[in-house]
């Protein structure tokens, strides 16, 4: 955790911006939060031409939309740094306006989740997690982390 969800609507996102996209999701998330970069997971979705409503009616500009679920726990100062700081990260890498923007963040209780076969720990307590792992699977996220 956390898991992105990037979805472009009304315009094409490169192969080159979503990967500026999503090491710049990862290192603001992994800032922010103090999470390892190994949860940090990044979807692409594009919705097909003409299926992107507002207000019942047709959208035709660009938009871009980032849905973060992430594990609660975390302050709201947190959380309001987070989601600023994605918007810069999603500005910056689009070329969009700021109000073509939209990052929503979800908070999901740790005990709810699981990741790499384990559940997931309460935030702060990433490094006790760890060291219950498997050794191939710390290996595994140890490489993801470099």
């Amino acid at each position: 955790m956390p898991t992105y969800t990037v979805t472009n609507s009304n315009f094409n996102i490169s192969s080159k911006q979503q990967k500026k996209l999503a090491e710049g999701i990862t290192k603001v998330h992994n800032v922010v939060t103090g999470a390892n970069t190994y949860f940090a997971q990044v979807i692409f979705n594009k919705t097909k031409k003409n299926n992107h409503f507002m207000g019942g009616k047709k959208v035709k500009e660009p938009s871009l939309f980032l849905l973060g679920q992430i594990r609660a726990g975390r302050s709201k100062e947190v959380k309001d740094k987070l989601i600023s700081d994605l918007k810069h990260v999603l500005v910056k890498n689009s070329k969009l306006d700021e109000t073509q923007v939209w990052v929503y963040i979800n908070d999901l209780p740790p005990s709810q989740m699981i990741e790499y076969g384990a559940v997931l720990p309460d935030s702060g307590k990433e490094k006790e997690w760890f060291a219950n792992l498997p050794v191939k699977l710390k290996k595994k996220l140890a490489a993801i982390e470099k």
